[in-house]
């Protein structure tokens, strides 16, 4: 992998591989310096909506418990690998190729059967996926990317999907907030935890009933 590793522990015993917080920022200068159309790669790093969205999971684990779970742009997927124990099958998706191989990793660090990984890109993404809840932790950033992404939540709702999204309070994130309102059944209002990022974290549920 091109971005050193450490074995990190969180709540409740739980230890995953992630990217060396303090080798990201090098390391991808490096790859930079070879190749200048190298993205950065937000993936590696645990963003606090990923923190907030694992507090609200374990305090309502309905949402996971029993379910099929799919966790859409994951990056590092702390929600998911945090309640994964709880559900009957779990999806565990990035478009990053280097962050599925992680996601792989840490899969089989914690012998999860029950759990894989995969490449899914919601720019162009495939027919016949059928899931009970969708994970998305702060991937509306991109206005660029609105459009495409509101297209695979829409076709998730429309087949009884319930969607758990976790945002910042970004003013460029307002659009996208306001494009799906008609489909937010409950709104949570949670104080980051990080230590380099406070602030409020919406977490929305949506539903198509």
């Amino acid at each position: 992998m091109l971005y050193p590793q450490i074995l990190a522990k969180f709540e409740n015993g739980l230890s995953l591989y992630i990217p060396d917080p303090d080798l990201v920022k090098p390391t991808y200068e490096y790859l930079r310096l070879k190749d200048e159309s190298t993205p950065f790669p937000f993936w590696a790093k645990i963003w606090p909506s990923a923190i907030e969205m694992t507090a609200f999971l374990q305090k309502e684990p309905h949402w996971i418990e029993g379910k099929y779970v799919l966790e859409l742009g994951a990056g590092i997927g702390l929600p998911s690998f945090t309640m994964a124990a709880i559900a009957s099958e779990m999806m565990i998706s990035d478009h990053a190729t280097e962050a599925v191989k992680l996601i792989e990793k840490n899969i089989q660090l914690l012998d999860l059967q029950h759990v894989k990984a995969r490449c899914l890109d919601w720019n162009d993404f495939p027919d016949g996926i059928k899931v009970d809840t969708v994970l998305l932790s702060d991937i509306n950033y991109a206005p660029d990317q609105f459009a495409p992404l509101l297209l695979v939540i829409n076709k998730f709702l429309a087949q009884g999907t319930t969607i758990i999204l976790a945002t910042p309070q970004r003013i460029t994130a307002t659009a996208f907030v306001e494009s799906i309102q008609p489909f937010i059944k409950k709104t949570i209002l949670q104080t980051g935890r990080s230590s380099e990022q406070g602030g409020i974290i919406s977490i929305f549920i949506l539903s198509h009933y």
